[in-house]
Order: structure tokens, then sequence, then C-alpha cells
């Protein structure tokens, strides 16, 4: 299996790519030359691990039975200071609210997710150190 994903430049340093049949509009930042028209690349990479890794604990967390109210991930990305600039260091903060949230359910899909499904985890890993918290907000 393979993706394929198509990034056409818009003029000045904008680009919009086409992925799955959406449109995402790419931009840098007016003090690059840009016009901010839309988000930076490097922060996509940090969305792409929190969709990977939400999909896959939500998915194990509903065959163990536990449904939260709420899940939101917060992913922080850390670049090197050198050219080329990358994450080095990435934090995800994992937050759910609801009742009956047994923290080892939690964990354990956490962990699954992190150890062996999230693809982007494994890729970003080769390059970053991840880690990563749990959170139970009432």
């Amino acid at each position: 299996m393979s993706n394929k994903v198509n990034v056409s430049w818009s003029g000045d340093m904008a680009f919009e790519a086409e992925v799955n049949d959406f449109k995402i509009p790419l931009d840098a930042h007016e003090a690059v030359g840009g016009k901010n028209t839309g988000p930076r690349p490097k922060p996509l990479t940090l969305v792409s691990l929190g969709g990977c890794t939400g999909m896959d604990v939500v998915s194990i967390l509903a065959k163990m039975r536990v449904k939260p109210d709420y899940f939101n991930i917060e992913v922080d990305g850390k670049l090197t200071e050198e050219h080329p600039k990358y994450y080095d260091k990435i934090h995800i903060r994992y937050i759910f609210k609801g009742e009956n949230l047994p923290m080892e359910k939690l964990e354990k899909a956490v962990n699954l997710s992190q150890e062996r499904y999230c693809g982007v985890s494994a890729m970003l890993g080769k390059a970053a150190k991840i880690t990563h918290e749990i959170v139970i907000e009432d």
C-alpha cells in the first residue's frame, strides 16, 4: 500500500495540498514572504500524529467498552535550533472526561497506539523523543 498526495504551488509561498480528495491550503508567515493563508507544513506533522494516535485510542477503547464523553489530544513539538529544523522532542497529552474511565484501560490503549499501531508515531520516533501523559478531567 502507498499514499500519494499532490501539492500545487499557488504563488508566493502558498501551496495547496490535495489529500484523499480534500484540499488543504499551506502558506508561510509574512516575515518570510508568505501571506498567512494556511497552516505551515511542520505543524501539520503534529496534526498527523494526533489524528493517528487518537483514532487508535478511540478504536481500542471501544473494544474495551470504554466510552469517554470527551477526548482531546494536545501535541507539543520542540524544534531544533539549527537548520534543518525538525522536531526532536514531542509530547502528547491525552485528555479525557467522563464516567467510568479506568486509568489502566486508558494507559493500555495509549501504549498500544504508541508502541504498536500508530505508524506516524513509529516514523517520527526515529527522529524525535516522544513522550506522553494521560489526564482525566472532571
